[in-house]
């Protein structure tokens, strides 16, 4: 059985679209079990209408919440009842396997690293990000958020990391592994991207050198490691990039009444949400113990369905946290 703790408060659509989109997860594992953590009476409203197996769903309550606009590690060390601190210390006393939250990012990592710990070999930890490939398939970006100013040792293990991710849940049997650069040429970048090559170069099986923005999503790697500032930029670019795109295709499809939208929606539909992410939901915060998965703030149930069904439960029961620290433990640098 795995066992995922969701903080149902967390997200801008909190608590109904998180807790319908966990509800509807388990409609789907029969082996999969939901402790929703957050303050009862709302969760509860939030479950009115909702067809789901109780004997798998359990409610925690948790009367704080963290904001948005809360600064992380103040909010995880004073809000000490809050959702997501209590779905980490559930992960913490091993009644759950990984915890959920479309809530403050900062708070997430904070609280990662304050009450699950790095696994052995892991300086900085890492979001993972699923990206589409157009006429290619889907790859790993990472880092997508978590740590700004990353040496060139810790992108070496985020390579590690993305490798075994590439591998397990996206079924690359030899992973083309590549850092984002703003050139191809090995004499491109800034000094922490030039001083990360010749270790990868050396250590990473599949590295295929350096990729540019433009062939991203045209196939050339499995794996894009950077650090979080670029990776952020990149992710927010993609998704600000699509709201804009699909919005506007809609308009001049409808424009003077010229089309008719129903033919084409359930198409645009499917590749907004292969473009925009919900096909995965979540990204993983890899290197810590245990397993936290955000979400986008603004995820819907559908979003968080996902996340759970292609996120959380495959990463537990393939043992991903196993893997990284067999391979992390061969890595020869820090």
């Amino acid at each position: 059985m795995v066992t995922l703790a969701v903080d149902a408060m967390g997200g801008d659509h909190a608590p109904l679209e998180i807790v319908r989109g966990a509800a509807a997860a388990l409609q789907v594992r029969q082996d999969l079990e939901l402790l929703l953590v957050g303050r009862r009476e709302q969760v509860e409203e939030a479950l009115e209408g909702v067809a789901y197996p109780a004997g798998r769903l359990k409610l925690i309550h948790a009367e704080e919440v963290i904001r948005g606009e809360d600064d992380p590690a103040l909010a995880v060390r004073r809000k000490k009842h809050s959702s997501l601190v209590t779905a980490m210390q559930l992960v913490r006393e091993g009644e759950a396997d990984a915890v959920l939250s479309a809530g403050n990012t900062g708070a997430l990592m904070a609280g990662a690293l304050l009450f699950l710990g790095r696994l052995p070999g892991v300086t900085r930890p890492a979001l993972l990000a699923v990206l589409p490939g157009f006429g290619a398939a889907p790859f790993v970006l990472i880092d997508a958020g978590a740590n700004m100013d990353a040496r060139p040792g810790q992108l070496l293990q985020y390579a590690f990391m993305g490798r075994i991710y590439a591998r397990q849940l996206l079924g690359r049997t030899a992973p083309k592994v590549a850092l984002l650069n703003v050139g191809a040429e090995t004499n491109k970048g800034n000094n922490q991207v030039k001083k990360a090559f010749p270790l990868l170069q050396e250590y990473i099986e599949g590295f295929c050198g350096n990729v540019e923005g433009t062939d991203l999503f045209s196939g050339a790697a499995d794996v894009v490691v950077s650090d979080g500032f670029v990776g952020n930029v990149v992710l927010k670019t993609v998704e600000g990039l699509t709201r804009g795109l699909f919005g506007r295709f809609e308009q001049e499809l409808t424009r003077d009444g010229r089309a008719d939208t129903g033919v084409l929606r359930p198409a645009l539909m499917r590749l907004r949400d292969q473009v925009e992410g919900s096909g995965y939901g979540g990204a993983p915060l890899v290197g810590v113990k245990g397993l936290c998965i955000k979400c986008h703030g603004s995820s819907q149930a559908r979003s968080i369905e996902q996340a759970v069904l292609q996120q959380a439960y495959p990463f537990v029961r393939l043992r991903l946290e196993d893997l990284f620290l067999k391979d992390l433990a061969e890595m020869p640098v820090s």
